[in-house]
């Protein structure tokens, strides 16, 4: 009994989940978390025993988001897991099959908020220039080039085709959260690179995908991953390089040379400024420190400056001795 209860509301998971798909057209990765995050919130219900969706109540609610903060879980994660379960709970509103989402109200504890790690202007140059004649380091150059240039993300990118790129134009078509279009500016260097990767890319391989593998299929986000690491590796970039760290750092060098909160926002394609206004913080961070050493009023005087500021005193106070 108790297994067939749970095989239909696994059944439900993934009429869910399907619904996310092709009404909401969420992509591939967002349904794996939704995935992974509502069965734990349903082996929640089984340990407690509140088999079905409906009988879950806002105290089993509040013990579940309690349980994932001993589970030494944060903030933000516990707050994603919650808010899956909210969205299940529309759906099973819809549907008819539950009359209250017990999750409505439930808050996560609040976490302190981590800025984004970036690449200085430095590193992300010494990755993205790389040399190389063969079509893998060609294809590299340009994808590095392309991420860096459009703040393009990862799933963005791999699901390029050719004929989204307008190098006449200088502009890239891009698909992003929610299946919505932007048209972002493509920089020189992208577009360069670009040019020398379509020269090298076969024009039967991958269909009408931009980036292909060896197998002359659309190449896919671990393998472009694992390209980022390689090539950090090889030009010795000392820290952890993944796709999503160049779109962090073109937004922050961006905010850095022109301030503009606006243009960074439609780039990123950020639906609510304020995901992009984090990236103020770093700005601000940057700011501090060029303060910090280039102030007059505010450099800290080093251990040698303040040794020879005490011995010049202990001479001036000598010669009033005398």
């Amino acid at each position: 009994m108790a297994s067939n209860l749970r095989v239909r509301e696994n059944r439900q998971i993934n009429q869910f989940l399907e619904h996310l798909r092709s009404e909401r057209r969420m992509s591939g990765h967002t349904i794996s978390n939704y995935r992974r995050d509502l069965l734990r919130l349903s082996g929640f219900c089984d340990a407690e025993g509140s088999g079905r969706w409906s009988d879950l109540k806002p105290q089993h609610a509040r013990a579940y988001a309690a349980r994932l903060h001993r589970d030494g879980l944060g903030g933000k994660s516990i707050q994603r897991m919650l808010s899956a379960g909210r969205s299940l709970y529309r759906y099973l509103l819809r549907e008819g099959i539950c009359h209250q989402n017990p999750i409505v109200g439930i808050a996560a504890p609040k976490s302190g908020k981590r800025l984004p790690k970036t690449l200085s202007v430095e590193q992300t140059a010494r990755l993205v220039e790389i040399d190389g004649s063969k079509p893998i380091a060609v294809r590299d150059r340009a994808i590095m080039e392309l991420l860096y240039s459009s703040g393009l993300r990862l799933a963005e990118l791999v699901a390029l085709d050719v004929l989204d790129v307008d190098l006449k134009d200088e502009v890239v078509r891009v698909t992003g959260k929610g299946s919505k279009t932007r048209v972002v500016p493509v920089g020189r260097h992208a577009r360069d690179a670009i040019r020398a990767w379509l020269a090298e890319r076969a024009p039967t391989q991958g269909g009408q995908a931009l980036f292909v593998g060896h197998a002359g299929r659309r190449l896919g986000v671990r393998a472009v991953q694992q390209r980022l690491r390689h090539w950090a590796r090889e030009r010795q970039i000392r820290v952890a390089v993944h796709p999503h760290k160049l779109r962090h750092s073109v937004a922050r060098h961006l905010l850095e040379s022109s301030g503009d909160l606006r243009a960074v926002q439609e780039l990123l394609g950020h639906a609510n400024i304020s995901t992009t206004q984090i990236y103020t913080h770093l700005d601000f961070q940057h700011l501090a420190r060029v303060y910090d050493g280039a102030h007059p009023r505010a450099r800290k005087k080093g251990a040698a400056g303040s040794r020879r500021e005490r011995a010049s005193t202990g001479r001036s106070r000598n010669k009033a001795g005398r």
